[in-house]
């Protein structure tokens, strides 16, 4: 079948043949539909966790999925072939179960759900990571009611799930995009946009908000601009970063709670996200489709405007 692969850790991505994948005892074979990238996939096939995770190559790339189930292994009764699944595989060994590739097995305990009546296939490619993310992290902060919570990167996936999500939850939501966003973050219930091209950040925050803001769910920052950006949270505030750059004793010392925070995705996430949009009470951000031919050419330079799936 065909993938996107890595030979090698930092080697460019390639679509190339591997063998067809085939159900062992418990499996399931999906034949997949969409996938969906996010900048983990190029990190891993970079060796961000390969002192941690072990890997086998070729390495095929991709964790987000949504397709059918199209065969089971001996002893495997949790879907049935015909079911349309989707959801997130990020396993171990990595490499051996990407979704950038025509299908995959996978053990049937792994973060799978069905896709509901009336979720195209390739908006439920683009929710696992990027919006069991958020889901989680607006669900790990204290009530959100009333409260300021400043989310940087909103315009990307996670960003534009966790500004509903902490919109919804109550919260007077400033979000951080560039000004062909605004719209759409007021569309998501931010209260303030501010353009980061435009002004410097921590100024404008703290001459709009000069007693401080509750919290700060940061996707993009580096180090430097973290802790700039979390010195405007007030004690017994909270600052999140997925970047893993916060300093949680430093911040602690301020009474402060520092997060460097780690989804843990599962069936009954994606079961909730579905529902939701489903229901109306989120939409999705953007999403840019390409196919499989095309991902070596755009793998790596992302798509800050919302999601990028791959359609099979």
């Amino acid at each position: 079948m065909r993938a996107i692969a890595v030979d090698e850790y930092g080697a460019a991505p390639a679509l190339t043949d591997v063998p067809d994948p085939q159900p062992g005892p418990g499996q399931v074979l999906i034949t997949i539909e969409a996938a969906g990238m996010n900048p983990m996939d190029r990190n891993i096939s970079n060796g961000a966790w390969k002192d941690s995770m072990p890997a086998t190559f070729p390495l095929v790339l991709g964790a987000d999925l949504a397709g059918v189930v199209e065969a089971v292994g001996e002893g495997a009764g949790k879907f049935s072939p015909g079911d349309e699944v989707f959801g997130q595989l990020f396993i171990t060994p990595l490499g051996s179960a990407g979704t950038y590739a025509e299908q995959v097995a996978v053990t049937e305990d792994a973060p799978l759900a069905r896709v509901p009546p009336g979720l195209d296939p390739v908006v439920a490619a683009a929710l696992p990571t990027a919006g069991g993310t958020a889901l989680e992290i607006i669900e790990s902060l204290e009530s959100l009611e009333g409260k300021i919570v400043l989310i940087v990167g909103a315009a990307g996936g996670v960003g534009s799930f966790a500004t509903q999500f902490a919109a919804n939850a109550g919260a007077q939501v400033i979000a951080i995009a560039r000004a062909d966003a605004a719209d759409r973050m007021r569309a998501y219930g931010a209260a303030e946009t501010i353009d980061y091209t435009a002004v410097s950040l921590p100024e404008a925050l703290w001459r709009a908000h000069p007693h401080g803001i509750d919290a700060l769910v940061d996707v993009a920052s580096d180090a430097d601009g973290f802790a700039a950006l979390a010195s405007l949270v007030h004690p017994g505030g909270t600052a999140l970063t997925t970047r893993y750059v916060a300093d949680a004793d430093a911040l602690a010392s301020r009474s402060v709670t520092g997060v460097n925070f780690r989804v843990s995705i599962s069936s009954g996430l994606l079961e909730r996200l579905a529902d939701a949009l489903v229901s109306g009470l989120i939409v999705a951000p953007p999403i840019t489709r390409i196919a499989l031919d095309d991902v070596p050419a755009v793998n790596g330079n992302g798509h800050a405007g919302g999601k990028t799936v791959i359609t099979l």
